[in-house]
């Protein structure tokens, strides 16, 4: 197997927040309101990546056997089962106002679907790069 550095484990970090950033902007975009959105886009961005952050260690989604491994590419899924009531929440205490269950519904199957692409696209640079250097 080969060895995860953390240069890795950074580049898996910042793909995950860059996900995250794209639901969000995909979010305000599919409302149409993207374009007036301004610092409005930051009350659903910044509790998705706290509460990401947050429950992420609970899953172990940064451990180099994790990422490595493609029977584990259903770990950020279930992370994200998780993450995304939770910034729900911390979403509806910044606003101030409830959260309607269809928004956690859809947040999270836009969220599982970016962050399980996106982990799935890692794992196949990883695997590629290991193939092709050994």
């Amino acid at each position: 197997m080969a060895v995860l550095t953390n240069p890795h484990k950074y580049v898996a970090l910042t793909g995950d927040v860059i996900s995250l950033g794209i639901v969000t902007l995909i979010g305000f975009s599919t409302h149409g309101t993207l374009a007036t959105a301004g610092t409005r886009v930051f009350s659903t961005f910044l509790p998705l990546v706290l509460s990401w952050f947050l429950i992420t260690p609970f899953f172990t989604l940064y451990d180099p056997p994790v990422i490595l491994d493609a029977r584990q590419l259903w770990r950020p899924l279930y992370a994200m089962a998780f993450a995304v009531p939770l910034a729900a929440w911390m979403r509806g205490l910044w606003l101030g106002s409830p959260i309607q269950p269809v928004f956690v519904v859809v947040l999270f199957a836009a969220g599982g679907f970016a962050m399980g692409a996106w982990r799935a696209l890692f794992w196949g640079i990883l695997n590629l790069k290991r193939r092709i250097y050994g």
